[in-house]
This record gives structure tokens, C-alpha cells and sequence, in this order.
């Protein structure tokens, strides 16, 4: 049987620094996904999706070992999050307007086709390709000043503009980690060129 692969440490997407601005290529990928509006605090929702995504992460990982002489760790929790203002992210942080997919990544040699159907859960592949992405250290809440450097100042210094969604990496849990420790993955993906940004889910066809 292969030696557990922790994807943290071997995929460049799980890697950042702080006050560094990094721009990477990344890989179409398959995550496990589901959908929910509102502030994540609050939102009934969130916490339902997350209840729902673990379970079925890790009967895909038992399934992956035992069926397929495959293990690995569970990646860890990431967020694409976007809302019909971005200000009501960036700014003035109203999390009652925001909409969110929850992901857990899948491993590339996973079949869809093996993941047992869930009535919430499904799996989707998501095309970002140029990304720009920095490591934040701290609360969530304390997130604006890097988005808006990020958003204002490094990805249009660089000629780019904005595409996609604005993707988080969780790779603290929350649940254990001081809001002040937390580390955070914020990547933005972008194009070349300068406009207007187009901040919706870019996807790959559902492979199911």
C-alpha cells in the first residue's frame, strides 16, 4: 500500500506566506461542494454543510485505502464566497448578503462515480487557472485590509484583472484555533488584461 499523502504538503495550491503575493497555475480540481447563503455564524446552513461534507470526505478516503490501496489525509476545508455587491464582503462585511460553497478537494485519481450520492453534497470541478494568493494570519473579520490590497493595489500592479470567486483555504480549524492564530489561504483568480471583474464560480463541467 502507497504512503499517506498529506496534499498540504504536496500540492503548491496549500502553500502561502504572509505578506507575500504569489501568483500560481492551478489545476482544474474535483471537490466534494455545497451551496448556502448568509452569514456564516449565524446561517443555519453553514453548519449543516459542514456536518454534511465531512461524513462523505471521509467515506470516500476509507473507500480510496481499502478499494483502492490509496490513502491520504483529508484536505482541509476551503470557501468560495462572493455576493450580488462585493463591497458587502470586502467593505462593509454585511455576511447576511453573502452566498458561499463549501469544499472539501478530492483526490484527482477519485472516480465520481465511486462517491456515494448525497442529497446536499455533490461533486463539481473548478477551473481557476492564474490565481494570485497571500497567507492571512488572524480573524476572519480582520480579512478587508489584505482583500483590499490584494483587489486594489497587487492584482491590477501586475496588469491582471479579476475572474472566479474569492477562494479561501482554511488550514486552521476554527473550532481549536485562537481567532488571532487562524491561518487562512485568500487567493483571488485573474486574467491578464484590465475591466470590469467578473467575480462568479468559474467551473468545469460536472464530470458526472
Amino acid at each position: 500500500m502507497n504512503e499517506k499523502v498529506d496534499f498540504k504538503k504536496t500540492l503548491d495550491g496549500y502553500k502561502a506566506r504572509q505578506g507575500q503575493f504569489r501568483l500560481i497555475d492551478v489545476p482544474d480540481t474535483q471537490y466534494l461542494m455545497v451551496d448556502g447563503h448568509g452569514d456564516p455564524n449565524t446561517s443555519p446552513d453553514f453548519g449543516a454543510a459542514v456536518e454534511a461534507l465531512y461524513p462523505l470526505a471521509y467515506k470516500v478516503k476509507f473507500l480510496s485505502k481499502r478499494e483502492l490501496g490509496r490513502d491520504y489525509v483529508v484536505p482541509p476545508l476551503e470557501g468560495l464566497w462572493w455576493a450580488g455587491d462585493m463591497d458587502a464582503f470586502t467593505t462593509a462585511r454585511d455576511k447576511s448578503q453573502w452566498d458561499w460553497t463549501l469544499m472539501l478537494m478530492l483526490p484527482d485519481w477519485i472516480d465520481p462515480g465511486l462517491v456515494p450520492a448525497g442529497e446536499k453534497v455533490r461533486v463539481e470541478k473548478l477551473s481557476e487557472g492564474k490565481c494570485v494568493q497571500t497567507l492571512h494570519v488572524g480573524s476572519f473579520d480582520d480579512e478587508a485590509g489584505v482583500l483590499a490590497q490584494l483587489h486594489d493595489e497587487v492584482i491590477p500592479g501586475q496588469g491582471l484583472r479579476m475572474t472566479g470567486t474569492h477562494h479561501e483555504i482554511y488550514l486552521s480549524d476554527a473550532r481549536k484555533v485562537a481567532p488571532e492564530k487562524r491561518r487562512t489561504i485568500l487567493r483571488q483568480p485573474v486574467a491578464d488584461g484590465t475591466g470590469a471583474p467578473s467575480r462568479r464560480p468559474a467551473r468545469a463541467a460536472d464530470p458526472r
